[in-house]
């Protein structure tokens, strides 16, 4: 575990194993921690993740002001440097992936390949809307809840696995989302992503890009993912179906094989 300094912030971060350089940038609610089961698989790919909590994430320390999206995306600027890295592959999921948008349109140099999944080129006025909701039910840990938490995840899977979102919901509801720390700074991320617009920067991004998409995401629906892939010069799309906006907990093994396999194969295959 490590730390570095950035506008006078503690940014923490990680570096596993060996490898391809791969940032990995968390969703929203998401920390470091959260990629613990994924990692030897990653590793296994040929990749070696850099883990990083985002301003105001996790163990970086907390911001005291609203600030843009972009500035994350300076921070990955500084970060990437402070490793004396030249370029990175990246893994981005929602937020993570609004970040690595904004990285990649404003120094496309930096990045070799992207992953992106469940992510939009822009918050429009509807996911606005949504932000403004969690935002204003977290004073209650209970309503913060059920107003974040189900709709990130597929009905299916929900109710397939009833019990163990009863336990996580008395665990988040107990601790984090009792927090005022964590609930002010989920405020903070949240009015960040209301600055999130590269729709005009598209066409800069030239990296080769997967999207990942799932039918049944009810926050960054597939038109968003499919417009990425319409107007991204060099990206491909793949939908997974009865899939919710956590793709990856829902389906971890397809998840790693798709982010593996793409990151891997670099070089295109030519049929006779």
């Amino acid at each position: 575990m490590s730390a570095f300094l950035f506008e006078g912030k503690s940014v923490h971060y990680e570096v596993v194993g060996q490898g391809r350089p791969l940032l990995m940038l968390n969703g929203i609610m998401m920390s470091t921690k959260s990629w613990a089961p994924f990692l030897e698989a990653i590793q296994k790919g040929g990749s070696q993740p850099i883990l990083v909590d985002l301003l105001d994430q996790g163990q970086s320390e907390a911001m005291e002001k609203d600030f843009p999206i972009a500035r994350q995306a300076l921070m990955l600027e500084a970060l990437i440097a402070h490793l004396g890295l030249s370029q990175v592959d990246i893994f981005g999921t929602s937020y993570g992936g609004e970040v690595a948008l904004n990285l990649a349109a404003a120094r496309p140099d930096l990045v070799g390949r992207m992953v992106l999944a469940n992510t939009v080129a822009r918050t429009n006025a509807w996911l606005k809307e949504i932000g403004d909701a969690w935002i204003l039910a977290g004073g209650n840990p209970r309503a913060y809840y059920a107003t974040t938490i189900p709709v990130i995840y597929s009905p299916a899977f929900y109710d397939r696995k009833a019990q163990w979102m009863e336990n996580r919901k008395n665990l988040l509801t107990g601790t984090a989302f009792a927090s005022a720390d964590f609930q002010a700074r989920m405020a903070r991320l949240t009015r960040s992503a209301e600055s999130h617009d590269v729709t005009g920067q598209l066409h800069a991004i030239t990296c080769p890009v997967l999207l990942i998409s799932s039918q049944q995401d009810h926050i960054t629906p597939p038109e968003e993912q499919a417009y990425l892939a319409d107007h991204l010069p060099n990206a491909q799309l793949v939908l997974l179906p009865k899939t919710g906006h956590a793709a990856f907990y829902e389906r971890p093994d397809l998840f790693t094989a798709l982010l593996t396999g793409f990151l891997s194969h670099r070089e295109a295959i030519a049929l006779p």
